[in-house]
């Protein structure tokens, strides 16, 4: 499981996404899912107690985390990208930016 964390108060006005792309075609990764990412439209993604969001990449769910997992496929290559709907100006001053994904 690889988690990426973006810090409380995500700069985005309107809201914010995370996708999953497939190496090779640059589209899409193509999983179980049909659109394999997170947004804070859904209404499911949840902060941690301390106000961060963390986005867990895998092929399978952790454990009562679901709704910030995105599924990736065993042996396939990936990559993500995060999009900022109305960004703030925190984020272009880079006061205000994401983690890395990192091996949990």
């Amino acid at each position: 499981m690889l988690p990426l964390t973006l810090p409380e108060n995500i700069p985005a006005r309107n809201f914010w996404a995370i996708d999953v792309y497939d190496t090779q075609t640059r589209s899409l990764l193509r999983t179980e899912d049909p659109y394999p990412g997170v947004n804070s439209l859904s209404g499911a993604v949840r902060a941690e107690g301390n106000g961060d969001t963390v986005i867990r990449f895998g092929p399978t769910p952790p454990r009562g985390r679901e709704a910030n997992w995105v599924r990736t496929v065993p042996g396939k290559g990936w990559f993500t990208i995060l999009r900022l709907y109305g960004p703030l100006e925190s984020w272009f001053d880079q006061s205000r930016r994401p983690g890395e994904i990192e091996p949990a």
